[in-house]
Protein backbone atom coordinates (compact mmCIF):
# COMPACT_ATOMS: atom_id res chain seq x y z
CA UNK A 1 0.00 0.00 0.00
CA UNK A 2 1.30 3.43 -0.95
CA UNK A 3 1.82 5.27 2.33
CA UNK A 4 2.38 8.56 0.51
CA UNK A 5 -1.40 8.81 0.07
CA UNK A 6 -2.19 8.39 3.77
CA UNK A 7 -1.73 12.10 4.63
CA UNK A 8 -4.27 13.02 1.94
CA UNK A 9 -6.78 10.51 3.34
CA UNK A 10 -6.17 11.86 6.87
CA UNK A 11 -6.67 15.41 5.61
CA UNK A 12 -9.98 14.46 3.95
CA UNK A 13 -11.33 13.29 7.27
CA UNK A 14 -10.36 16.57 8.95
CA UNK A 15 -12.28 18.77 6.50
CA UNK A 16 -15.35 20.60 7.71
CA UNK A 17 -17.61 18.29 5.69
CA UNK A 18 -15.87 15.20 7.08
CA UNK A 19 -16.26 16.47 10.65
CA UNK A 20 -19.90 17.48 10.12
CA UNK A 21 -20.88 14.07 8.76
CA UNK A 22 -18.86 12.16 11.33
CA UNK A 23 -20.23 14.28 14.18
CA UNK A 24 -23.87 13.97 13.20
CA UNK A 25 -26.12 11.13 14.24
CA UNK A 26 -28.20 11.50 11.06
CA UNK A 27 -26.05 12.83 8.22
CA UNK A 28 -24.17 9.61 7.42
CA UNK A 29 -27.29 7.39 7.33
CA UNK A 30 -29.23 9.92 5.24
CA UNK A 31 -26.35 10.33 2.76
CA UNK A 32 -25.93 6.54 2.65
CA UNK A 33 -29.66 6.11 1.94
CA UNK A 34 -29.52 8.62 -0.93
CA UNK A 35 -26.38 6.87 -2.21
CA UNK A 36 -28.21 3.53 -2.19
CA UNK A 37 -31.22 5.07 -3.95
CA UNK A 38 -28.80 6.33 -6.60
CA UNK A 39 -27.38 2.81 -6.84
CA UNK A 40 -30.88 1.45 -7.38
CA UNK A 41 -31.59 3.89 -10.20
CA UNK A 42 -28.16 3.26 -11.71
CA UNK A 43 -28.69 -0.49 -11.49
CA UNK A 44 -32.13 -0.23 -13.05
CA UNK A 45 -30.98 1.92 -15.97
CA UNK A 46 -28.00 -0.36 -16.59
CA UNK A 47 -29.98 -3.59 -16.29
CA UNK A 48 -32.79 -2.52 -18.59
CA UNK A 49 -30.42 -1.71 -21.43
CA UNK A 50 -27.88 -4.47 -20.80
CA UNK A 51 -30.61 -7.13 -20.64
CA UNK A 52 -32.05 -5.78 -23.90
CA UNK A 53 -28.56 -5.90 -25.44
CA UNK A 54 -28.38 -9.53 -24.33
CA UNK A 55 -31.71 -10.16 -26.06
CA UNK A 56 -33.32 -11.05 -22.73
CA UNK A 57 -35.92 -8.35 -22.29
CA UNK A 58 -38.03 -5.57 -23.78
CA UNK A 59 -37.68 -7.03 -27.26
CA UNK A 60 -40.44 -4.73 -28.49
CA UNK A 61 -38.13 -1.74 -28.03
CA UNK A 62 -35.06 -1.02 -30.10
CA UNK A 63 -31.75 -0.87 -28.28
CA UNK A 64 -31.19 2.66 -29.61
CA UNK A 65 -34.50 3.96 -28.21
CA UNK A 66 -33.93 2.23 -24.89
CA UNK A 67 -30.43 3.70 -24.69
CA UNK A 68 -31.84 7.19 -25.31
CA UNK A 69 -34.61 6.69 -22.73
CA UNK A 70 -32.33 5.36 -19.99
CA UNK A 71 -29.41 7.77 -20.50
CA UNK A 72 -30.81 10.66 -18.40
CA UNK A 73 -31.48 8.22 -15.54
CA UNK A 74 -28.01 6.76 -15.89
CA UNK A 75 -26.27 10.14 -15.90
CA UNK A 76 -28.42 11.52 -13.09
CA UNK A 77 -27.79 8.52 -10.87
CA UNK A 78 -24.05 8.69 -11.56
CA UNK A 79 -24.05 12.36 -10.49
CA UNK A 80 -25.98 11.55 -7.29
CA UNK A 81 -23.65 8.68 -6.47
CA UNK A 82 -20.48 10.72 -7.06
CA UNK A 83 -21.69 13.54 -4.79
CA UNK A 84 -22.94 11.24 -2.02
CA UNK A 85 -20.00 8.84 -2.40
CA UNK A 86 -17.56 11.71 -1.97
CA UNK A 87 -19.39 12.84 1.17
CA UNK A 88 -19.32 9.32 2.59
CA UNK A 89 -15.64 9.02 1.72
CA UNK A 90 -14.56 12.21 3.50
CA UNK A 91 -16.36 11.09 6.65
CA UNK A 92 -14.36 7.85 6.86
CA UNK A 93 -11.45 8.22 4.49
CA UNK A 94 -8.83 6.66 6.78
CA UNK A 95 -11.01 3.55 7.08
CA UNK A 96 -11.21 3.54 3.26
CA UNK A 97 -7.44 3.85 2.97
CA UNK A 98 -7.02 0.52 4.79
CA UNK A 99 -9.92 -1.19 2.99
CA UNK A 100 -9.17 -3.55 0.10
CA UNK A 101 -12.81 -3.20 -0.97
CA UNK A 102 -12.38 0.56 -1.33
CA UNK A 103 -9.32 0.13 -3.56
CA UNK A 104 -11.17 -2.42 -5.69
CA UNK A 105 -14.14 -0.08 -6.05
CA UNK A 106 -12.07 3.02 -6.75
CA UNK A 107 -10.12 1.10 -9.41
CA UNK A 108 -13.18 -0.49 -11.07
CA UNK A 109 -15.31 2.69 -10.99
CA UNK A 110 -13.42 4.77 -13.58
CA UNK A 111 -13.12 1.71 -15.82
CA UNK A 112 -16.89 1.08 -15.57
CA UNK A 113 -17.67 4.76 -16.19
CA UNK A 114 -15.35 5.03 -19.16
CA UNK A 115 -16.62 1.77 -20.66
CA UNK A 116 -20.28 2.74 -20.14
CA UNK A 117 -19.98 6.26 -21.49
CA UNK A 118 -17.90 5.29 -24.53
CA UNK A 119 -17.92 1.70 -25.81
CA UNK A 120 -21.28 0.62 -24.41
CA UNK A 121 -22.94 3.83 -25.57
CA UNK A 122 -21.48 3.55 -29.09
CA UNK A 123 -22.52 -0.10 -29.43
CA UNK A 124 -26.03 0.62 -28.15
CA UNK A 125 -26.45 3.56 -30.52
CA UNK A 126 -25.26 1.50 -33.52
CA UNK A 127 -28.71 -0.10 -33.73
CA UNK A 128 -27.44 -3.55 -34.65
CA UNK A 129 -29.67 -5.53 -32.29
CA UNK A 130 -28.54 -8.31 -29.97
CA UNK A 131 -25.46 -9.44 -31.90
CA UNK A 132 -22.56 -11.39 -30.34
CA UNK A 133 -20.63 -8.09 -30.05
CA UNK A 134 -23.59 -6.37 -28.38
CA UNK A 135 -24.00 -9.28 -25.98
CA UNK A 136 -20.31 -9.22 -25.08
CA UNK A 137 -20.50 -5.48 -24.34
CA UNK A 138 -23.54 -6.07 -22.10
CA UNK A 139 -21.76 -8.85 -20.18
CA UNK A 140 -18.67 -6.66 -19.68
CA UNK A 141 -20.89 -3.78 -18.52
CA UNK A 142 -22.76 -5.94 -16.03
CA UNK A 143 -19.51 -7.45 -14.73
CA UNK A 144 -17.84 -4.06 -14.24
CA UNK A 145 -20.82 -2.52 -12.47
CA UNK A 146 -21.41 -5.59 -10.32
CA UNK A 147 -17.77 -5.32 -9.21
CA UNK A 148 -18.22 -1.63 -8.33
CA UNK A 149 -21.48 -2.28 -6.42
CA UNK A 150 -20.24 -5.38 -4.59
CA UNK A 151 -16.99 -3.72 -3.57
CA UNK A 152 -18.95 -0.67 -2.41
CA UNK A 153 -21.18 -2.77 -0.20
CA UNK A 154 -18.12 -4.67 1.05
CA UNK A 155 -16.61 -1.37 2.28
CA UNK A 156 -19.44 -1.08 4.80
CA UNK A 157 -18.68 -4.52 6.21
CA UNK A 158 -14.90 -4.31 6.32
Amino acid sequence: MDTSLLPFFEWCETTAIGHAIKGSAWLFPVIEAVHLLGLSVLGGSLLVLDLRMLGAGLRGQSIVNLAKDTRPWLLGSIAVMIVTGTALFVSESVKCYYSQAFWLKITALPVALLFTLTIRHRVAMAGTGATPRTRLVAVVSLTLWFTVAAAGRWIGFS
